[in-house]
């Protein structure tokens, strides 16, 4: 048995790499282990063929909290991001639509389909920003505890109703909106060109089992409109060297500050002892004791596979299992003998220096999410493109590419059974590259190699339960306090000395570093290390 550890940190994705930063730069002697060879979770980078560097799973960059990188000095660990300036939207008929960073372009552009959503784009813009600062109240404190009367938690909750007063009655009206209405009705209160609001409104379906028309997807649009580089609302950007060059940023500042990293170390439990954690056992049987025991993995995962049901109260236990995953996305990625180009818009330019989503309508958004509903993927899919080779051509060999594809709707629950998945993989891939296809002539003859992950993939990958890249859906029942348990969304579960700080708390998915961070600061003020 080895000890003398403050805390042990149970998977190196990157909210453990930050919450082990953060408690070693406070002093603490910490322990990362990791069971995969690669840091880095879900954002990682990986070379699966070679020359190429993928992206696996997560593959852009928005919601990073800026002060995270100030703190923990990760500019200096390798932390780079390179800014997206276009999102492209190709359509069936040979048209497009691109929205750039500058206004007036974007003004341009959108009013080739419609002269009044030209106009009310930027007071879009401009409202979702105010929102966004809003919810930046919300995602960078620990969420409040409704049903306390501590100080500490009466000033939360004053913090936030101050934030919310600030607003005014008009946002104020329209954050209530945004937190019950679908996608597209809160944005059919706004657009009316199903070809601008086609593309906007799969910002609310992102790692959900839910349409653009379904209740409470408007929040998770919101979700992803807040996120920020280098201080810009709504910026979203490519790591250097692929996602897990984030990870790696993380892993060497958590390093710098003293912390021990292990790879190739699955934890099989948490051992416990007198209802209280203590250390973990691996599977090979080795044995690690700490103070604290940290993990970064789903509720699922750390409630009834590390710590098991034995060892916790049926109340928790039920609430754990109804805790909902329905994973629903997977991803195709592709390492291409040249640069795709697209028919709508011929040639290499900036346009394809962005993210590309293929929503050309409403209706086609409803029918992939239909099949889905049904136990099947969609045949014709939602997919939101990147090729990252052209802005970062460190991750490809000269002249040749990679095309990075987030697909919806892949449900981990099949028909046929979550477990035969792999019988459809290749089906799967071939749906989203027939898709990929029909905007890009020639793309079958352009491809050197071939990655398909299913959400069954993801799972037994990397270990998300049911594939679900948020660790657990965003709806509205699994926020704030209720996320991931009621009374035990303080990042403490109900086993003392046992912490969460993966995105199955709160403040939820992304590559933002929130949970790892606020974890790590709770600890510390606990003063229980």
């Amino acid at each position: 048995m080895k000890g003398n550890y403050d805390a042990i940190v149970v998977g190196g994705g990157h909210n453990g790499l930050i919450c082990a930063a953060y408690l070693a730069k406070a002093g603490k002697k910490v322990l990362v282990l990791e069971k995969r060879y690669v840091l880095g979770g879900a954002a990682v980078s990986e070379e699966l063929y070679p020359g190429f560097t993928f992206s696996v799973a997560s593959y852009v960059v928005s919601l990073f909290r800026p002060h995270i990188i100030r703190e923990l000095e990760l500019a200096k660990h390798g932390y780079e991001v390179i800014p997206m300036d276009c999102s492209l939207s190709p359509l069936p008929n040979g048209d497009s639509l691109a929205r750039w960073g500058d206004a007036h372009k974007s003004r341009r552009e959108i009013s080739r389909f419609s002269q009044k959503d030209a106009e009310v784009y930027p007071e879009f813009s401009r409202i979702m920003t105010h929102m966004g600062k809003l919810a930046k109240e919300v995602i960078d404190h620990p969420a409040p505890d409704i049903n306390s009367l501590k100080i500490k938690e009466l000033a939360n909750l004053l913090r936030l109703g101050k934030a919310f007063k600030d607003l005014g009655p008009d946002l104020l009206h329209m954050n209530i909106k945004l937190v019950t209405m679908s996608a597209l009705d809160f944005l059919d209160q706004w657009f009316e060109s199903e070809v601008l609001k086609a593309p906007m409104s799969v910002s609310g379906i992102i790692g959900t089992f839910q349409g653009v028309r379904s209740p409470g997807t408007a929040y998770v649009l919101l979700h992803h409109y807040m996120g920020q580089l280098d201080g810009a609302f709504r910026s979203w950007g490519f790591s250097k060297g692929g996602t897990g060059g984030i990870s790696m940023a993380c892993a060497n500042a958590a390093r710098s500050y003293g912390a021990e990293i292990k790879t190739n170390a699955p934890v099989h439990k948490v051992l416990i002892k007198n209802g209280q954690a203590y250390g973990v056992v691996l599977e090979n049987g080795d044995e690690y004791t700490a103070k604290t025991i940290i993990s970064n993995l789903d509720p699922n995962q750390t409630y009834l596979n590390l710590v098991g049901e034995k060892n916790l109260d049926d109340e928790i236990v039920k609430q754990v299992k109804r805790f909902k995953f329905r994973g629903s996305s997977g991803k195709v990625n592709l390492a291409l003998d040249r640069v795709p180009e697209f028919s709508c818009r011929p040639g290499v330019g900036d346009h394809l220096r962005g993210d590309i989503a293929i929503a050309p309508s409403i209706d086609y958004l409803e029918k992939a999410f239909d099949e889905a509903k049904y136990g099947s993927f969609s045949k014709r899919p939602y997919i939101n493109a990147v090729i990252p080779s052209l802005t970062d051509p460190t991750v490809a060999p000269p002249g040749k590419h990679i095309l990075s594809c987030f697909v919806q709707y892949a449900p981990y629950n099949i028909k046929e059974g979550a477990e035969n998945w792999p019988k459809y993989r290749e089906a799967f891939g071939d749906a989203v590259v027939d898709t990929m296809a029909e905007y890009i002539p020639g793309l079958k003859d352009m491809i050197l190699y071939r990655q398909v992950l299913t959400p069954w993939d993801i799972e037994k990958q990397m270990g998300l339960t049911e594939g679900n890249i948020f660790q657990g859906e965003l709806s509205l029942e699994q926020l704030l306090f209720q996320r991931p348990i009621s009374g035990y969304a303080k990042y403490k579960t109900s086993v003392p000395s046992l912490y969460m700080c993966g995105s199955g708390t709160h403040p939820g998915g992304g590559i933002m570093g929130a949970s790892g961070e606020l974890c790590a600061k709770t600890i510390l003020q606990s003063r229980s290390i």
